[in-house]
């Protein structure tokens, strides 16, 4: 049996590699050295190119940074590393929980490590180049120590709580386990903006100004009840602009990138507002993560039938079968399924974009908004253009003229 899963986490992470650098081909093919008819008046020969060059750079370091991962992973398995780090791991401490927390740890920071230059190198050399990055490099490495510090404070406790439980809960644990990560995702909705984002970013509330008279005014049209209206420092790291929505209840924000009053007119603000806000009227928010928790619960009760045959661990090389090697084995044999879940979720966040378009045709100006959606594209340097399967496999939001022609 072991045999059947050593082989089959191997070819699951080559299928992945091979698909993604074929949906790559694929919107390569859709390329043109002249503007294509579709993008008249909404960009010109120079702009579509910048996008196409600024594309072909990142599918370039995309190809380097996936294939070196595939390689290390594959030699990792081959070479029975995983069984090795828990070697480690057991070698540091008896306990079967900390052994997990290293285990992970050992994991989490090597693969951190091997990616950095990666992350180096899109930000130093590919988002400057194109004039994006504003980042200094005392920045970019205190993020990363952030992270780590993040990861320590919160990520850790969590997962010990999770192997604890399964250690003591037996084939129930699933059930506990879903409770707790469910309830830490909805503490995590709640708070997000106001425990995670000041370890990164700045936010300070939007001053009393002509756009704000204008954001609230939309919101009372809507019946939409908003006191927190935020300007985050977005251009500390990069000149890209954006908004975001988030919280629930009393805790909902909107929150504006500073760079992005300096891309928009304040109606092209608020019409870009108006969508975030019809996604919460239409409790897009809502079902979004009542859909990741039932997501979550599947993936559980799956790993629960499976976490106990020692034909997981054996698979690594390991002799002594533990909850992390056989996480680390389901999570490989888990993927074609996500894949498939991550398919339908992107399918139905295409759909949610467009009927939170649809409430801005209905409640402010299509035009405004289908503006700023064309300030923006050109702005961030967003594929107009990309292939259809390309879009089934990763787009969450529909493709520029898709949104478009569905305003129009």
């Amino acid at each position: 049996m072991h045999n059947i899963i050593f082989f089959l986490i191997l070819i699951i992470p080559i299928a992945g590699f091979i698909t993604e650098r074929y949906l790559d081909y694929l919107n390569s093919t859709m390329w043109s050295d002249n503007l294509p008819d579709r993008l008249e008046g909404i960009c010109d020969r120079e702009e579509y190119r910048r996008t196409q060059l600024y594309q072909r750079d990142n599918d370039r370091l995309s190809f380097w940074s996936s294939s070196l991962n595939l390689a290390v992973i594959l030699i990792v398995i081959i070479a029975g590393g995983f069984a090795f780090i828990d070697n480690i791991s057991r070698s540091i401490s008896g306990n079967i929980i900390i052994v997990s927390l290293i285990f992970f740890g050992i994991i989490g920071l090597t693969s951190d490590v091997i990616n950095i230059p990666f992350s180096i190198y899109d930000t130093f050399v590919i988002e400057k180049k194109y004039g994006f990055n504003t980042m200094t490099v005392r920045t970019f490495i205190t993020d990363h120590i952030k992270s780590w510090f993040i990861a320590a404070l919160i990520g850790a406790p969590v997962l010990g709580l999770i192997v604890w439980l399964y250690y003591i809960t037996g084939e129930h644990f699933w059930l506990y386990a879903w409770g707790v990560i469910t309830l830490f995702s909805v503490f995590i909705n709640l708070f997000y903006s106001e425990l995670i984002v000041p370890l990164f970013n700045k936010q300070t509330p939007l001053p009393d100004s002509p756009l704000r008279t204008e954001i609230e005014s939309f919101a009372r049209k809507t019946g939409f009840q908003l006191k927190n209206i935020y300007v985050i420092d977005g251009s500390k790291r990069s000149t890209k602009a954006n908004a975001y929505f988030s919280g629930f209840g009393p805790k909902k924000r909107i929150v504006l990138y500073d760079t992005l009053q300096d891309e928009l007119t304040d109606e092209e603000i608020v019409a870009v507002l108006a969508h975030e806000i019809g996604h919460y009227k239409k409790k897009h928010v809502l079902f979004a993560l009542i859909s990741s928790v039932i997501l979550t619960g599947l993936m559980l009760f799956l790993f629960s039938l499976v976490v106990n045959n020692p034909s997981l661990s054996q698979a690594m090389g390991a002799k002594q079968s533990s909850f992390h090697l056989g996480l680390i084995v389901f999570g490989i044999l888990y993927s074609p399924l996500s894949l498939i879940i991550g398919l339908f979720s992107n399918y139905i966040s295409r759909r949610n974009e467009f009927a939170a378009d649809r409430f801005v045709k209905e409640n402010f100006r299509p035009a405004i908004l289908g503006n700023a959606l064309k300030k923006l594209s050109i702005k961030n340097l967003s594929n107009m253009m990309p292939h259809p399967a390309y879009v089934f496999f990763h787009y969450s939001h529909p493709p520029l003229l898709s949104r478009l022609e569905k305003l129009e």
